[in-house]
């Protein structure tokens, strides 16, 4: 019985089995899968995005075509699963405020005819501005001082002016083998040249005193031959200054009668605390009885400690007045120009690229503005971004420069005399550019990255409305960053709040990125804003396109996106309520930096690197034998959940 029934089973199976038996299914490969979903996802985003009169199958055609290229847009959505946008409130302050100019001229402080002479057919200044007023007395009679003012006000020739006469006043003559008779340090090399070029101009007429400058960049060796040569007014970097009392012989300062530190808080904020230790010792070996001044916007605790150290019996120079009326504050507040008007938009992480490019296009096409962003390598980026999507066939009209540190210093020397030239143009920069430099008729100042303090913003923002003109700041600040509005409010800082709405409503204004739908004929604001955001995302597309079009685009973006990771995490403490890596949508972030790829992506792209630089070495041992990765380690684009659900496993494990 047993085998006539395997007997029937094994005929029945072998006969019918090709047409009983159902096929094995085949499951869907993880990229088909993927795949499908970003179907899903683009066909649900065109039917929210479609007017309510329109067919889908044309609402999807016309929606994956458009910016008048016939481009497919492979781009997510930048209007869905972001946070709430919270309202900024202006915060009601009293800002502390200062009289720029006053009534008193040049000619009334017993100068010598020819400088008063200089300042006016040269510089084109006669009238005294208030900290000028109130520095170059003390300073002509010989005391030290401590000069706060605001950004613009005229610090530079509040201490120039007072040297130059002083010097001229010898009763021996100068002579170019006396050395230097005047030190002048600034934290970076551009200010360092602008204020060599401001003494170059004082010291026509006194063409026996001269002039010189150090900074890195250039050749040492021709800075030794004009050290040998002789220079009275040295303006120098602190760094380079070091190196050549380290390295170069013929560098005395046994005749040194001025010693003044401008940006003197940037100094030490850059880290030059040592190198200004290796000066002071320099100087007091050589017993010479100097004056020392110095000058800054914002004076913190680490200037206060210097001035107790170098300066003797010093006169605070404060324009601002406190308040009678008001208790003692508990915080600094920080002085602004009165022509100043401050706005900041709150935009998420991903829209963040393309309401900056929005703006760029509607506001500044014919002014002058500042970008600000954290790193080098942002500049890079949304410098050849910009140049290839914004400006490539020069219908907007946009002229992009770029200006950071890694730079080489002739290319730096010449952005800086373009950029200060040109009377419209957009400066991509980083906080080198904050610090002291005079860039005329600057409309705009963009902080695209949010500042790492209260006073950093200030020196950011002071570089326009200066001397009394008037200008505009405009803060970038995700809905996680909203608070720091109340970290400015505490300065005495008031924002006012621009709309992201508004800045993507000026796409409507002209067809260069226009999508195929027909919002525009209606007048509902619903309408507008549809449009705007279809604008908005051929824009995005643009730039995605761009970044993907080949593996250098990529590489650079991927760089970008790294740099400003690793600055978002060194925010200070006091500030991590704001600003802390947790709390930033990595994906998202990526997305404002034109990258279609997730972050876990990147960060195994970084990881044979980060392996190398963690072991330490950058031999072949290094390389060829990483770190073993233990469950503490954590690469630097993870939330740190990870670790905490396998210490969880271990804990559980031994409980049990």
């Amino acid at each position: 019985m047993a085998s006539s029934h395997d007997q029937l089973y094994i005929n029945v199976t072998s006969s019918s089995s090709s047409a009983a038996t159902p096929p094995k299914r085949k499951w869907p490969s993880f990229k088909e899968r993927r795949a499908a979903k970003r179907s899903r996802l683009k066909e649900a985003e065109l039917q929210a995005v479609a007017p309510p009169s329109a067919k889908p199958q044309e609402v999807s055609s016309a929606r994956v075509t458009g910016g008048g290229g016939g481009e497919n847009i492979k781009t997510s959505s930048l209007f869905k699963h972001n946070p709430d946008i919270p309202k900024v409130q202006r915060a009601e302050v009293r800002p502390l405020t200062e009289k720029i100019f006053t009534s008193q001229s040049f000619s009334d402080l017993n100068l010598h005819p020819h400088l008063v002479a200089t300042l006016n057919k040269v510089l084109h200044v006669s009238t005294l501005t208030s900290v000028q007023k109130a520095s170059i007395p003390p300073l002509l009679s010989g005391r030290d001082a401590v000069v706060r003012s605001q950004t613009g006000s005229g610090k530079t020739l509040s201490f120039a002016v007072p040297v130059v006469q002083s010097l001229q006043a010898l009763q021996t003559k100068v002579q170019r083998s006396d050395g230097p008779l005047a030190l002048v340090i600034v934290p970076t090399r551009e200010l360092a040249q602008q204020t060599f070029a401001t003494f170059q101009k004082l010291l026509k007429p006194f063409t026996w005193i001269v002039p010189g400058v150090l900074t890195g960049g250039e050749k040492r060796k021709s800075e030794k031959a004009r050290l040998r040569k002789g220079i009275n007014v040295l303006v120098s970097t602190p760094g380079r200054l070091v190196d050549h009392i380290k390295h170069t012989l013929s560098i005395a300062f046994g005749a040194v009668r001025w010693l003044v530190l401008d940006e003197a808080d940037r100094i030490l904020d850059l880290g030059f605390e040592k190198d200004l230790s290796i000066i002071f010792n320099s100087l007091n070996a050589a017993g010479a009885p100097r004056q020392n001044v110095l000058l800054s916007a914002t004076l913190t605790q680490g200037v206060t400690r210097l001035a107790d150290v170098c300066l003797k019996d010093p006169v605070d120079v404060r324009v601002h007045d406190p308040d009678p009326d008001s208790a003692p504050a508990l915080r600094e507040s920080f002085a602004l120009p009165t022509g100043l008007e401050q706005f900041a938009v709150v935009v998420p992480s991903k829209v963040r690229l393309v309401c900056l490019a929005a703006f760029l296009l509607h506001t500044c096409r014919d002014k002058k503005a500042l970008v600000f962003v954290s790193s080098c390598e942002e500049v890079d980026f949304l410098h050849a971004l910009f140049r290839g999507v914004l400006s490539a066939d020069g219908r907007t009209g946009l002229r992009f420069l770029r200006l950071h540190g890694n730079m080489p210093q002739e290319e730096r020397c010449e952005v800086f005399r373009d950029f200060s030239s040109r009377g419209c143009g957009v400066l991509l920069c980083t906080d080198v550019a904050a610090r002291g430099l005079h860039l005329p008729q600057v409309a705009w100042i963009i902080q695209y990255t949010p500042p790492c303090s209260v006073a950093e913003y200030v020196h950011r923002v002071g570089r326009t409305a200066r001397m009394g003109l008037g200008g505009s700041g405009l803060l970038f600040l995700t809905p996680a960053e909203s608070g720091f509005v109340d970290e400015l409010a505490d300065g005495d800082i008031s924002l006012s709040e621009m709309k992201l709405t508004d800045i993507l409503a000026e796409l409507v204004k002209d067809d260069v990125y226009k999508g195929r739908g027909k919002y525009r004929s209606q007048v509902s604001a619903g309408a507008l804003e549809q449009e705007s955001r279809e604008r908005a995302t051929v824009l995005q597309t643009h730039f995605e396109n761009f970044v993907h079009a080949d593996a250098t685009s990529l590489r650079d973006a991927k760089k970008a996106l790294v740099s400003y990771l690793r600055s978002y995490a060194s925010y200070p403490s006091r500030l991590k309520r704001f600003f802390h890596i947790r709390a930033l949508h990595l994906g998202h972030a990526a997305k404002s930096f034109g990258l279609r790829d997730a972050p876990r992506r990147l960060a195994a792209a970084e990881e044979p690197r980060l392996r190398r630089r963690c072991k330490g070495g950058s031999g072949a041992n290094a390389q060829n034998k990483p770190r073993p990765k233990t469950t503490n380690d954590a690469d630097e684009f993870s939330s740190g959940l990870q670790i905490k659900k396998e210490k969880r496993k271990r804990e559980e494990a031994e409980l049990q």
